[in-house]
């Protein structure tokens, strides 16, 4: 069985994010979002989500690049309140000093209360910038989300064999991050499974963020392996906010193919399930989630 949780991040970082991610859902083959509780328009972006109950949304937990939950955290933000930038800094600084990781605490708490206080269910959890990943960051995650009815996590494994498949584009550069993702990715997974948190088996668009348009996802959907995938887009109507110029076409295009209406007639050619993390489809309720293990490489 294949099944793909077709998810936007980025919720809340400006009004034409908000939009697309908005029209994507209504009109095109979205399934959930994540949603940056500190970001300029979260407000906006938890009003589109309340009318737009049968959008999944999860928490997007910001510790970089955005401005902090709590105004006194001075060992991880500027004067002006902002998270680093720079995001090996900030992981070094997370993992070696003890006040940093006490704040960091601190904060991620902060922005799963927020979400709460939206009256959001919560789907699903992931970090800003894949920071997640980041031991000290995805263990305040595991132990802090247990409280506020932590479900499923994103789990960044690209798979190989579909790219193969597809026209192995930048097929080295993948093979090489998945050469050094892949153990800590595997020991991240069994820390979930053990947690009982569920998450996806394979992730499609961790290396091309930007680049998820038509024809790569068109080249894509017939490789999907068995299991459940995510594919992560950053969708936005006329620009993005805070994001650089350069990247507001690629924003229009990822937009583009999730109202592509090729894309969604390949999926259903293929049988393919769109769903959210907490198991339910577009439109028509999903039977609940099962978590499947499979190998795609």
């Amino acid at each position: 069985m294949k099944q793909l949780v077709v998810t936007a991040d980025d919720f809340g970082l400006s009004i034409p994010v908000n939009e697309a991610i908005e029209q994507a859902y209504r009109d095109g083959i979205l399934t959930a979002t994540s949603l940056l509780v500190n970001a300029p328009c979260a407000d906006d972006a938890v009003q589109r989500a309340r009318r737009n109950p049968g959008l999944r949304v999860g928490l997007h937990v910001a510790v970089t690049r955005c401005r902090a939950a709590l105004p006194e955290s001075d060992a991880i933000t500027d004067a002006a309140g902002n998270l680093p930038d720079n995001l090996v800094g900030a992981g070094v600084r997370y993992f070696f000093l003890p006040r940093a990781r006490r704040q960091l605490a601190a904060e991620i708490r902060a922005q799963f209360e927020a979400f709460r206080a939206t009256g959001l269910a919560l789907d699903h959890v992931n970090g800003h910038n894949h920071m997640h990943l980041h031991p000290t960051v995805f263990s305040l995650i595991l132990g802090i989300g247990a409280d506020y009815g932590l479900a499923a996590v994103r789990l960044p494994r690209e798979p190989l064999r579909p790219f193969l498949a597809a026209g192995r584009e930048k097929l080295p550069a993948r093979a090489l991050q998945r050469l050094f993702l892949g153990p800590w990715v595997w020991l991240l997974s069994q820390r979930l499974r053990r947690a009982g948190v569920r998450s996806n088996d394979w992730l499609f668009g961790l290396f091309d963020t930007g680049a998820m348009d038509s024809t790569r996802v068109l080249a894509l959907l017939p490789h999907l392996p068995p299991g459940l995938s995510e594919m992560m887009f950053h969708p936005a109507r006329s620009g993005s906010g805070s994001r650089p110029l350069a990247d507001a076409a690629a924003c229009r295009a990822e937009l583009a193919t999730l109202l592509d209406e090729r894309v969604r007639a390949r999926l259903v050619a293929l049988g393919i399930t769109t769903r959210a993390f907490d198991g339910t489809s577009a439109g028509n309720g999903a039977a609940p989630f099962a978590h499947v293990t499979t190998s795609a490489d």
